[in-house]
């Protein structure tokens, strides 16, 4: 079962890797293309910023991607930026809106409003005359699901200078899985073939290190969880 999405006052606020997902940002940024596509099938326009913190670019690129394949206009700022400081140009578009963890709306309030997310989810279920669960399950289907988890790690002063090395290395291989990719946006990230990761962060006040994971199936991710551990102590 996937991750409950949930908005509040402040919009959607979520753990790494645990509730805020890859997955569960495609999820949430899908439906609200679909529903703005339905709403204005030419010439929609949205803003998609982000602040510096973790993966970021990374989301704000996803949703672009995602808004686009829905024949709708993203403006990706390319820098992070509050959202109080976008210039007035930028919010000529009547209904242009902007996503990052949250929802924001020209010549609203300039924090993120969950409560005006809300209400858009009511919208929602009275134009389509369908739950949000049922809606839900049907971009599932377009989608698929996937599971994630943060994990953390002490690590001892000999396990750390080991590990810190291989953070170096460019792996090609992980527990028998082939690495298509390696990124070091923010630490060590592997994905594989069939889409699933896993990314390690070394803590800068503690000996810990942070793993998240991410696979298609629960099975899938414990299977790569127990190899994330092992990766580290072998």
């Amino acid at each position: 079962m996937t991750t409950q999405i949930k908005f509040g006052t402040s919009g959607w606020r979520a753990v790494m890797a645990e509730e805020f997902t890859f997955a569960n940002v495609q999820r949430a940024v899908g439906g609200i293309a679909r529903y703005v596509a339905g709403q204005k099938s030419q010439g929609a326009r949205v803003i998609v910023g982000r602040d510096p913190r973790f993966l970021g670019e990374t989301f704000c690129s996803m949703a672009a991607e995602i808004l686009e394949a829905q024949g709708i206009t993203p403006v990706l700022l390319r820098n992070p930026l509050p959202l109080r400081l976008l210039p007035r140009p930028l919010f000529r578009p009547r209904r242009t809106a902007s996503l990052t963890s949250g929802l924001s709306i020209r010549q609203h309030v300039p924090e993120r409003d969950g409560v005006l997310a809300g209400l858009l989810c009511c919208e929602m279920v009275a134009k389509r005359g369908r739950s949000l669960g049922e809606q839900l399950k049907e971009l599932c289907n377009q989608v698929g699901s996937y599971y994630a988890q943060r994990e953390n790690f002490r690590l001892t002063p000999e396990v750390k200078e080991k590990f810190t090395g291989k953070l170096e290395s460019d792996p090609h291989e992980f527990s028998g899985r082939k690495v298509a990719e390696v990124v070091r946006t923010d630490g060590l990230k592997l994905v594989f073939e069939d889409g699933s990761w896993v990314c390690y962060r070394l803590s800068g006040t503690e000996p810990v290190v942070r793993v998240y994971s991410e696979a298609r199936s629960k099975p899938g991710l414990e299977q790569l969880s127990e190899a994330a551990k092992q990766w580290i102590f072998e």
